[in-house]
């Protein structure tokens, strides 16, 4: 594997608007991108109604795959997400709002190209936060039996994706597509329009569902005879006096860019529907026979897996090192004492994060009384060493810390998940959920022992000058 390479993340410089028509609402819509800070990701806003609710890009709000992939949050919906979010996907943009005045983005012309288009000229800037990026280290996949689809991704030194489509019909056999660099989504993939099969598009003209297609932006294959009554109504969606069946098996509505066109439009919607996984991929993607149904369950899998992994992740430390504070040090910050001083050592600190530990022995006091027969550490004195750890942190941004002492304002979503008994070494991590203002410091906890996450809290303590 090469090195891990450090990239900050990036958003838009100033916002810019598109208006184009909804492929199935038929509606008029405007887009605008617009910047967003860091550590957003990808989330859409609907400005047309009450209070502009937002629905974040997250594969969990996905309802429907029918026809693109449909997202729904508390009865809000936006439907055909993934060209916008291959788009900004395509060039590497990782936080924006994606405002509609409609519930779908306008089809352009079936493609990503527009909204590239679009984003460029907003420009494209630098953030101060480094980029998040999942490292595929074994093979994951998904399959759905009932149409024989698979996904797979596995380890590779960049993100690539490859589809391969096979819909046995005569017209389009089985064609290929592959991206190699994520850089060249721009040249090789956004330009490829979406495209239907003439069976699909006579039901979707008899139920009313083709409405902004007045079709010049979808490639249709004919893999069926056009019956006169067909060929009326293409003439109505098309708005054309004549309709005719080009050599290569589709409608002369257009020319196709690439040959393999439907393939890399399938990959298209690929990286679109795995913007949903919230996090960048290093690794390489094989879809045979994508669809937006399998994209989305993939998607799913691999960010439950991601925050699994997130959760459980043991930072590493290096005990043998010489500690950032020794007992001493601590006892001359803190005010606690044995047998309430919970913490050993603190292992390093920044002004955002501080790790601490404890050896977990069986001499101490709460054993004897605590479960005598079978000694565990009690949660809520876990809790209070991770609280000691965190006073640390706050009681170093005031110069004498020794007149000082730290109160508990409020402890937060707290979760026990293993028991912490004599011989364990417990390593606490506190990392600031905002910036310490006037003496109240707001942390993310997490404790750690055996390899594993041990508890979890949110923490509010405020230090205070003691008489």
């Amino acid at each position: 594997m090469s090195d891990i390479v450090v990239s900050k993340q990036r958003t838009i410089k100033e916002e810019i608007k598109l208006t184009g028509v909804g492929l199935h609402t038929g509606k008029e819509v405007t887009l605008t991108f617009k910047p967003a800070p860091e550590n957003h990701g990808y989330a859409f806003c609907r400005i047309d109604l009450e209070g502009s609710p937002v629905i974040e890009a997250d594969a969990n709000y996905v309802v429907n795959t029918q026809r693109g992939t449909n997202l729904e949050k508390n009865g809000v919906s936006i439907q055909t997400s993934e060209h916008v979010l291959a788009a900004c996907v395509g060039l590497e943009i990782d936080n924006l709002l994606i405002e509609l005045d409609a519930s779908e983005p306008p089809i352009m012309d079936g493609s990503s190209k527009f909204f590239i288009e679009a984003l460029e000229k907003a420009g494209i800037v630098e953030q101060e936060a480094e980029r998040e990026e999942y490292i595929v280290k074994d093979v994951i996949s998904y399959t759905d039996e009932e149409s024989g689809s698979e996904i797979i991704v596995m380890p590779s030194d960049e993100y690539q994706v490859t589809t391969m489509v096979d819909f046995g019909t005569k017209v389009l056999g089985t064609q290929n597509a592959s991206l190699k660099h994520l850089s060249d989504f721009k040249k090789e993939i956004a330009d490829a329009r979406t495209f239907s099969f003439l069976h699909e598009l006579e039901m979707l003209l008899e139920h009313g569902l083709i409405k902004g297609g007045d079709l010049n932006n979808a490639i249709v294959y004919v893999d069926k005879e056009l019956s006169p009554e067909t060929m009326e109504k293409l003439k109505v969606a098309f708005g054309k006096d004549s309709i005719a069946i080009k050599p290569n098996g589709i409608l002369d509505n257009l020319t196709l860019h690439y040959p393999n066109e439907a393939a890399r439009h399938k990959l298209l919607d690929v990286i679109g529907d795995l913007a949903l996984i919230g996090t960048r991929i290093r690794g390489k993607v094989i879809a045979n026979k994508p669809g937006h149904f399998v994209n989305t369950q993939f998607a799913k899998k691999l960010s439950k897996i991601i925050k699994i992994e997130k959760r459980n992740k043991v930072p590493q430390f290096d005990l043998s090192k010489e500690p950032f504070m020794d007992i001493n040090k601590i006892m001359d910050m803190l005010p606690h004492r044995p047998p309430f001083l919970l913490i050993d050592r603190i292992l390093e600190m920044s002004d955002k994060h501080v790790v601490g530990l404890k050896n977990v022995t069986m001499n101490e006091p709460f054993f004897v009384g605590h479960f005598p027969g079978a000694p565990v550490m009690p949660g809520v004195l876990q809790v209070e060493a991770m609280a000691q750890t965190g006073g640390i942190l706050a009681l170093s941004t005031v110069p004498d810390p020794e007149n000082y002492l730290t109160y508990f304002m409020k402890i937060d979503k707290v979760k026990f998940k293993q028991q912490v008994l004599p011989g364990d070494t417990l390593i606490f991590k506190l990392e600031l959920i905002t910036p310490i203002r006037r003496g109240i410091c707001h942390m993310q906890g997490f404790a750690y022992a055996n390899g594993r996450l041990v508890t979890e809290a949110e923490l509010m303590a405020q230090i205070v000058k003691s008489k």
